[in-house]
């Protein structure tokens, strides 16, 4: 430092009396340097100061002062880790961003989760089973009427079909074949760009295998159903009206898991969502509490309707009825950027995968089209409290209630099968 106050005071003394013009040409070169030095290294931020940049202002001054002055730079840029809050799932419409559907070439508008690169469920066999889904209306609308009467009735009758849930699926993968990294997120997965999907959870065993079935002989609940977002509805929702709202798919949902399934469902109808950005963590604390009231609950589904851009539509036909199209969700805790998010944890992200992984399957296998590739996206979304944890994406905002509704006759099916006697 001693060195440096001698030098600047030589420098200002040899300019201040001229010696610049002169004393000979070797004292005029080290004159010259020691400026070039001196503004360079230590009158920067003056300088650009006095160039008016105010507009980026603190970030080339935070660099300038940091180079030159050690302990500042100590100060201002060793910082505590950042904190990346959880933020909510459909304020960022995941459905507007399709994860890694256009990253698929010649993709089917139609079914955007399926284009002709899918290694198993190609264009032609998929309208091919989605005719087949419809062909007992397609029937019904061939058979010959005897008068008008005769044909409302007929008419009534289609529109008034029950579901009925297939007896054997429509297509079976073939689970010899060699399903590396690759082959399952290609064909299972969309991957938000917040996360990646690590090489030890794409394990097909693990997925594929894992015992997932619950006991339906306990005493208490064995399911909860609940909405971080209750106040989410539909095109021709009606005001007021919870039932024509995602708490009235909850309602159909649960009441066919009981009654057709067998099941012992908790329907949760709290509201959590007057502040939408703060609705995890408002929900956090009931779910808890509700899970240590009831310790017979093995699997917790928070169900939510999605949003989507333009005029898309989450809509299929199905046994010639309009069924909404649905999505299974899972976070991952972990950041494409800075890697686990530890104050996020989630020790049941394994399970988690292979639960959503075995309906997936369910639904392609007996549904094809109607679920559209698991979301996967950087965090929680407290998919932390049990193993067998969910979160559903059923229709989205442009759907009818109608649509809806019939959606869960096939997501009930889905799930009796994964819970009950397995895929």
């Amino acid at each position: 430092m001693l060195l440096l106050c001698v030098i600047c005071g030589g420098v200002s003394f040899l300019k201040n009396a001229g010696a610049e013009d002169t004393a000979p040409g070797w004292q005029k070169y080290i004159v010259a340097f020691l400026n070039r030095q001196m503004e360079r290294n230590y009158f920067q931020i003056p300088r650009y100061l006095e160039a008016g940049k105010e507009e980026n202002l603190f970030p080339p001054v935070e660099q300038l002062m940091a180079r030159q002055f050690l302990f500042y730079d100590y100060a201002v840029f060793v910082k505590e880790p950042e904190v990346e809050l959880e933020d909510t799932l459909m304020a960022e419409l995941i459905g507007q961003q399709e994860g890694t559907d256009e990253d698929y070439k010649n993709i089917d508008e139609e079914h955007l989760d399926y284009g002709e690169d899918a290694l198993h469920i190609e264009k032609s066999m998929l309208e091919e089973m989605e005719r087949e889904n419809s062909l007992n209306n397609e029937m019904e609308e061939e058979k010959p009427t005897q008068n008008e009467e005769n044909m409302e009735v007929a008419e009534e009758a289609v529109i008034q079909k029950e579901f009925e849930a297939p007896a054997y699926p429509a297509y079976t993968y073939d689970w010899s074949e060699k399903w590396d990294y690759e082959a399952l997120v290609s064909n299972f997965y969309a991957v938000d760009n917040s996360t990646s999907l690590k090489e030890d959870y794409a394990n097909l065993d693990a997925l594929l295998y894992q015992d997932l079935a619950v006991d339906r002989a306990s005493e208490g609940p064995q399911i909860l159903i609940y909405h971080t977002h209750s106040r989410e509805s539909f095109a021709d929702s009606v005001p007021g009206d919870a039932s024509t709202t995602i708490v009235g798919a909850g309602d159909k949902l649960a009441g066919l898991l009981e009654d057709k399934y067998g099941f012992k469902v908790l329907h949760h109808t709290g509201e959590y969502d007057t502040v939408r950005d703060d609705a995890y963590n408002e929900s956090l604390p009931a779910i808890t509490q509700i899970l240590e009231e009831n310790p017979t609950i093995e699997v917790v589904i928070d169900l939510h309707r999605d949003a989507v851009s333009g005029d898309r539509k989450l809509v299929m036909d199905l046994q010639g009825r309009p069924t909404a199209r649905f999505m299974f969700f899972n976070g991952l805790s972990y950041s494409r950027k800075s890697g686990d998010i530890t104050y996020l944890e989630n020790p049941y992200i394994q399970e988690n995968l292979a639960f959503s992984f075995q309906a997936q399957v369910a639904a392609n296998e007996y549904y094809p089209g109607i679920a559209r590739k698991v979301y996967l996206k950087a965090y929680r979304f407290n998919m932390h409290l049990k193993p067998k944890s969910m979160l559903i994406e059923l229709g989205a905002q442009n759907n009818t209630v109608e649509e809806i509704m019939n959606a869960c006759d096939p997501l009930a099916h889905i799930l009796a099968i994964v819970l009950g006697d397995g895929i």
